[in-house]
């Protein structure tokens, strides 16, 4: 029988003991069993089908296995499992956060990308679907269509994660709270503002995230470019009662003084390469630099950024390699909250 380990981070105690996972809290030492949320056999398409008890879940979970893995404690937890990796897009955090969060706990992540198989081509998502799901224990789906991961759910009979579509990117976002709890010690009351293209799925996905767990979000954007109104509707109305707020602006001094977070993504998007020209044109007042940064007048704020980043356009190589930036222990938190994420739902 594996003995229990103690892990210390900065604001939790963690212990993994043989029957659940456990988390004792430094602020009252009450312990919360993981058991008290199930998981099993859920999907993740965007983070709009989750409570604030599932988000609470599941980055406590992550939290317990990056202390796991820094304590070297090996385990085979999807011993005899398979993975279906579906991509339409290229990727490199998604693709290498699956594989070895997968891999290394015994399981068999198997790689498909859209030359390999016959998605939508000569066979509907429908059918792919289907077959997927007799021979593999989950579907991880990153490319175009938000309708595509969600066929790929209702018609696999297996849990399907959603690595990435045009509307959303829920498994980045998880990473993204991790890292601000991280730094933080606590979600709820932070003051997160994007820069950038304000339509992305960063930005919609990261309204949702902070909505649910009570941050603030602030999507700083030009007018042409501010996010679908229905779903700035919907997060404020989450917002709401958790207690924070969704702001959408194109004023600078508006959106940054007080930021804890400054977050920005690519300008361009990957299949909207032929509008680079005119989202230069448009996004180069939103750029991060250090007089974004300094205008936080926050001497904790922190630089965010899902990657890959191209530098000089949406952030300068001064703040992404600079003091602020967290970019790479995000970076690292997709493997843990991937992992996590995998082990609520099929274990």
């Amino acid at each position: 029988m594996r003995a229990p380990f103690v892990f210390v981070h900065p604001f939790n105690v963690y212990s993994l003991d043989t029957n659940c996972f456990s988390i004792v809290l430094n602020s009252d030492y009450r312990k919360r069993c993981f058991m008290a949320v199930n998981f099993r056999g859920r999907s993740l398409l965007t983070l709009l089908d989750l409570s604030g008890d599932d988000i609470r879940y599941l980055l406590d979970v992550s939290h317990l296995l990056k202390a796991e893995r820094v304590a070297f404690q090996a385990s085979r937890r999807f011993g005899g499992k398979t993975l279906a990796m579906l991509f339409e897009k290229r990727s490199t955090r998604t693709r290498c956060a699956f594989e070895t969060a997968f891999g290394e706990e015994g399981g068999h992540p198997v790689f498909l990308s859209s030359s390999d198989i016959q998605l939508g081509a000569k066979e509907s998502i429908e059918d792919t679907a289907r077959v997927l799901g007799r021979m593999f224990d989950a579907i991880m789906f990153r490319g175009f269509s938000q309708q595509t991961v969600e066929t790929l759910a209702a018609f696999s009979g297996v849990p399907v994660f959603n690595g990435l579509t045009d509307m959303f990117h829920p498994t980045q976002v998880l990473a993204d709270l991790m890292t601000m709890e991280e730094n933080f010690g606590h979600l709820a009351g932070l003051n997160l503002v994007f820069a950038g293209d304000g339509r992305n799925n960063m930005a919609n996905s990261l309204m949702v995230g902070c909505a649910i767990m009570g941050a603030n979000c602030t999507i700083l954007a030009p007018d042409s470019l501010f996010p679908e109104s229905e779903l700035v509707d919907t997060a404020s109305q989450i917002a709401y009662d958790s207690g924070s707020t969704i702001t959408v602006t194109s004023s600078l001094e508006e959106a940054v003084p007080g930021a804890d977070v400054i977050y920005t993504d690519v300008w361009v998007s990957m299949g909207e390469e032929d509008k680079a020209g005119e989202r230069m044109k448009l996004l180069e007042p939103y750029r991060v630099n250090s007089d974004m940064m300094e205008l936080a007048d926050n001497p904790g704020v922190i630089f965010m950024h899902c990657l890959p980043a191209v530098k000089g356009n949406e952030v300068t190589v001064d703040v992404i390699e600079g003091k602020s930036s967290v970019v790479w222990d995000e970076a690292e938190n997709r493997k843990h909250t991937i992992k996590a994420l995998m082990v609520a739902s099929l274990l």
